[in-house]
C-alpha cells in the first residue's frame, strides 16, 4: 500500500497542485495582458492573447503531467506512454494557437492594407486547414507510425472519393480559381448574365453569396459562376459613367439645351451624394433626331454603382424645374395620320 501511495497517489497529487496553480497564474496573467491591451491602439496585442487562451490550457495541463511523471516511479513503459501524450498535447496545442493566430493575423492585415485580397471562409479555411495537416503529421510521426503508407492509402482513396466528390470538388476548385484570378472578389458589386446584381458577401468552398439590393442572398455554386459571364462593376475602379437620355421639342436651340444639361449637372456635382465633378460632365447630341423629339445624352461620372439611382432622381428634377424655367418644352409622343379617300367603291 505504501509503495502504490508513493507511486500513483502522491505525484499524482502534486500533478495535480502543480497544474491547478499553473491556471491560476494563467488566470492572472490574461486578466493583466487584457487590461494592457485595451490601452494600446493596435489590435496585433488582442489577437495574440485571444490565439492562446485557449491553447494556454492544453499546456497547463501537459505541465502537471511531466512534473507528475518526473517525480514518480512508474516503470519505463508507462513513463513512455505518458510522454508520448505530453508530446500530442503540446503539439496539438501549438497547431490549434498558431492556425488562429494566423488566420486573425491574415485577416486584420488584409482588412487594414485594403488589398485587393479576398478574406473570405475559403482563403481562411485554406490557411488553417495546411496547418493543422502539418500538425497532424508531425503528431502522427512523433507517435512513430509511418507516414508513407497512409499517404499511399489515401492515393487510392482519394481517387474513390474524387470521383463520388465531382460536382463538390469543381466547386472547390472554381473557388480557389475565382480568388486566385481576382476578377470577382469579396465586397463588389457584379451582374450575372441571368440578370441577379449585388455585393459579393462571401466565397466559401462550395459556393459564392451575393447581397441583392433588396438585401436577399443569392446562393451560386463556385463551378456555375465560374462559368457565367459576368459584370463587375467595381474594376478596373469603383468610378463609372452615367448616362441620361432627354428629350427636348423641334423647336428648342440645341446649343442653349446644351448649356443649361451641364450647368445643372456641374451644380448637382457638389450636393447629390455620389455626383462627381471630376471628369467634368459633357452633353452629346445623340442618338439625335428622334420621331417627335430632339435627343440628346447627358454624361456624368458617379462614385460607383448604386450612386446612379439617386444622381439620376436628383438630375432629372433639376433639369426639368430648369427646362420649366427656360420655356423649352419637352413633347409628348405624337404622329401625324393621313387617311387617303377612296371613291372608286362608290361607283
Amino acid at each position: 500500500m505504501d509503495i502504490n501511495l508513493k507511486r500513483i497517489l502522491i505525484p499524482s497529487i502534486l500533478g495535480m497542485i502543480s497544474a491547478s496553480l499553473l491556471f491560476v497564474i494563467r488566470g492572472i496573467t490574461f486578466r493583466l495582458l487584457h487590461r494592457w491591451a485595451k490601452k494600446t491602439e493596435t489590435k496585433i496585442d488582442d489577437i495574440i492573447i485571444k490565439a492562446f487562451k485557449t491553447p494556454s490550457v492544453y499546456w497547463c495541463i501537459a505541465i502537471g503531467l511531466y512534473i507528475g511523471v518526473a517525480i514518480s516511479e512508474l516503470p519505463e513503459r508507462y513513463v513512455f506512454y505518458f510522454s508520448k501524450t505530453i508530446h500530442v498535447i503540446v503539439i496539438l496545442s501549438i497547431t490549434i494557437a498558431t492556425a488562429n493566430l494566423t488566420g486573425k493575423i491574415f485577416k486584420n492585415y488584409i482588412q487594414k492594407l485594403d488589398l485587393p485580397i479576398p478574406t473570405t471562409g475559403l482563403a481562411h479555411g485554406i490557411l488553417k486547414g495546411t496547418i493543422f495537416i502539418i500538425g497532424l503529421l508531425i503528431i502522427l510521426s512523433v507517435l512513430g507510425i509511418s507516414i508513407t503508407p497512409l499517404i499511399t492509402a489515401l492515393g487510392v482513396g482519394g481517387l474513390a472519393v474524387a470521383l463520388a466528390l465531382q460536382d463538390t470538388l469543381a466547386n472547390l476548385f472554381a473557388g480557389i480559381h475565382i480568388l486566385v484570378e481576382k476578377s470577382i472578389r469579396v465586397g463588389d458589386f457584379i451582374k450575372l448574365e441571368s440578370g441577379q446584381e449585388g455585393y459579393v458577401e462571401d466565397i466559401t468552398w462550395r459556393t459564392t453569396r451575393v447581397r441583392t439590393l433588396p438585401n436577399n442572398i443569392v446562393v451560386i455554386p463556385n463551378s456555375k459562376l465560374s462559368q457565367s459571364v459576368v459584370t463587375n462593376y467595381y474594376l478596373p475602379e469603383k468610378r463609372m459613367s452615367l448616362l441620361i437620355s432627354i428629350a427636348v421639342s423641334y423647336s428648342s436651340d440645341p446649343e442653349k439645351v446644351e448649356i443649361i444639361l451641364v450647368e445643372e449637372a456641374k451644380k448637382a456635382a457638389g450636393q447629390i451624394p455620389g455626383l462627381l465633378g471630376d471628369p467634368e460632365p459633357f452633353v452629346r447630341f445623340i442618338p439625335g433626331f428622334g420621331d417627335s423629339s430632339l435627343d440628346f445624352t447627358l454624361i456624368c461620372q458617379v462614385q460607383e454603382f448604386v450612386d446612379q439611382y439617386l444622381a439620376q432622381h436628383e438630375l432629372r428634377k433639376r433639369i426639368f424645374k430648369r427646362f420649366k424655367e427656360e420655356g423649352i418644352e419637352i413633347p409628348f409622343p405624337h404622329r401625324t395620320v393621313y387617311l387617303r379617300e377612296e371613291k372608286e367603291w362608290q361607283k
